[in-house]
């Protein structure tokens, strides 16, 4: 085991917000006030797309229980390091970084064989996207998307470019924050989770309305990710620190729960 792979392995940050010492044990329920309602007139969006009437039950197919199943064989070498998986003619341009972190349950157990998806922004906040119009230029040596899947202990890294604020249409001056989005897949589509990890310090993620949707403190702190200096690579790049928590009190926001549509 690398240096780095044995700091990345040595587990969530003492006294941090998922320090295992800290997680009750036995049965926890999850805390619904946690996550946001679906209409928040701050958030714009959400007028038109939060549901008007009670939300139906779709029966699951067993196709959908059961399947697909990824595995290591359906990944390429590349595909956790997002500052070498698309270069073209050179390096992408920005701030290079580690995130890595664990994928647990409610009792701080990790959850292996995890597939962690993760698109972003490039260094001047704009996205690979043919619908993007923000003035922002591509980055040609830069695709902003990988995957990986979490090992025997849960755990997780990928190498990036910090991602770069970016103008939105919500109100006359809105800016995101910068923030990378997480989509874990269980063993199958319908246990897929999505949600967004932000950079702690950032000045923006107090004023965004889509943060301020989360209106406990603690489920904001859970959407940060925290500067982690012994998982940095000296002369190349900082590490930040990211536990996704799937239920419980100290859950993680999900986009995709039914509080949060």
């Amino acid at each position: 085991m690398t240096d780095q792979a044995s700091r990345i392995a040595a587990g969530p940050l003492p006294g941090g917000r998922n320090d295992l010492g800290a997680f009750p044990r036995g049965f926890q329920p999850r805390d619904r006030d946690l996550q946001p309602a679906a209409y928040f007139p701050d958030y714009k969006s959400t007028v038109a797309r939060s549901p008007q009437q009670a939300l139906l039950s779709v029966p699951q197919t067993m196709s959908e229980i059961t399947g697909p199943v990824f595995g290591h064989g359906d990944l390429d070498p590349l595909d956790n390091d997002l500052i070498r998986n698309a270069q073209v003619d050179g390096e992408p341009i920005g701030e290079r970084a580690i995130v890595h972190g664990r994928v647990m349950d409610q009792e701080g157990r990790g959850i292996p064989n995890t597939l962690v998806e993760v698109w972003q922004a490039n260094a001047g906040g704009r996205y690979r996207h043919k619908t993007e119009d923000y003035i922002a230029p591509l980055d040609p040596n830069f695709a902003g998307c990988g995957r990986m899947i979490t090992d025997e202990h849960g755990y997780y890294h990928f190498r990036t470019i910090r991602p770069g604020p970016y103008p939105w249409r919500n109100y006359r001056n809105s800016w995101r924050p910068a923030h990378i989005h997480f989509s874990l897949f269980g063993p199958a589509f319908a246990t897929r989770m999505i949600t967004q990890m932000y950079f702690e310090g950032d000045p923006l993620i107090p004023i965004c309305p889509i943060v301020n949707c989360v209106s406990d403190k603690k489920g904001v702190e859970a959407l940060t990710a925290l500067l982690d200096m012994t998982a940095n690579t000296p002369h190349d790049c900082l590490a930040y620190r990211f536990d996704i928590v799937l239920r419980g009190p100290r859950q993680t926001f999900f986009e995709n729960r039914p509080e949060g549509l």
